[in-house]
């Protein structure tokens, strides 16, 4: 019996497609390995860091807050909206909880304008003679962080995003710098950005995000972690119903000096005077 002589070219052509013959650096299969995480970290950590350098980034100003807030504009139409559909089922516990939403959404939506107006100030007074000083940074996404990176795009200054990826879509929003837009797997390493240039860190009302954001950079102060960070929290009376920080000083939790850490601010112009008090942005050599 006569067999077949093999076809190399098959058998070539099966080498060359395996995975063991792709090159590790182009084995995205083989890079999403639990094994290979702690190079992932290292690649998350210095990607942004070197697109920094390059774009002369020198100095950062974070701004978080809600992605589910709108302009006033948008806010009051969504607000008619929900009240026109809470019209056509009056008992409707969804569509009444809906219209509650709305009218709260509406009640905080001029915090949109004050983030645009924060990104718009802060960048038109340090974005001068070709510096990048205290550079807008944000969470890249919707709401206030869009806001921000529209302030700042407004004046025709550089601003950044830190995107995360999550398991339902998410884009970033289209003000930020496109050379400044990053995108990452891990909260940490994107926390770990946030705060390597910060020379302030401005809390617009928010959600889990927000509040992550904020007390992990709080933390970080009280520690003596990280020093030289001005905190300011936009928006009194929407803090002050959130967090019980008299409660915490009287049950020993925090000290008083604790809540020196942060100022309020209820105005982009009066939130850019407490900064600026606190750091001049370097001039160059």
């Amino acid at each position: 019996m006569n067999e077949q002589p093999p076809d190399k070219d098959k058998l070539l052509e099966a080498i060359i497609n395996s995975p063991s013959y792709r090159r590790a650096d182009e084995d995205l299969e083989f890079l999403s390995r639990d094994e290979l995480r702690a190079i992932r970290l290292q690649l998350e950590l210095l990607k942004p860091e070197m697109a920094q350098i390059q774009e002369g980034i020198h100095s950062t100003i974070v701004v978080f807050g809600s992605a589910r807030l709108v302009e006033p504009a948008e806010a009051r139409a969504c607000l008619v909206h929900a009240e026109a559909a809470l019209a056509q089922k009056p008992a409707d516990p969804d569509r009444r909880q809906a219209v509650a939403i709305g009218r709260r959404h509406l009640a905080l939506s001029p915090f949109c304008e004050q983030a645009r107006e924060f990104g718009r100030i802060v960048s038109s007074s340090c974005q001068v003679d070709g510096r990048c000083e205290y550079v807008i940074v944000t969470g890249g996404g919707p709401g206030i962080m869009e806001a921000a990176n529209r302030g700042a795009a407004d004046v025709g200054a550089k601003s950044m995003g830190f995107n995360i990826a999550l398991p339902h879509e998410q884009h970033p929003n289209p003000y930020i710098t496109p050379n400044l837009c990053f995108q990452f797997r891990y909260f940490a390493i994107r926390k770990m950005h946030f705060l390597l240039r910060a020379k302030a860190l401005v809390a617009f009302p928010g959600g889990f995000g927000t509040m992550d954001e904020l007390f992990e950079a709080l933390t970080l102060i009280q520690t003596g972690t990280v020093t030289g960070l001005t905190v300011v929290l936009m928006g009194r009376a929407f803090w002050d119903r959130l967090i019980n920080w008299p409660m915490l000083i009287e049950e020993g939790l925090i000290s008083p000096k604790d809540a020196q850490i942060f100022r309020y601010a209820e105005t982009a112009q009066e939130a850019w005077d407490i900064i600026s008090a606190n750091h001049q942005p370097s001039k160059p050599a």
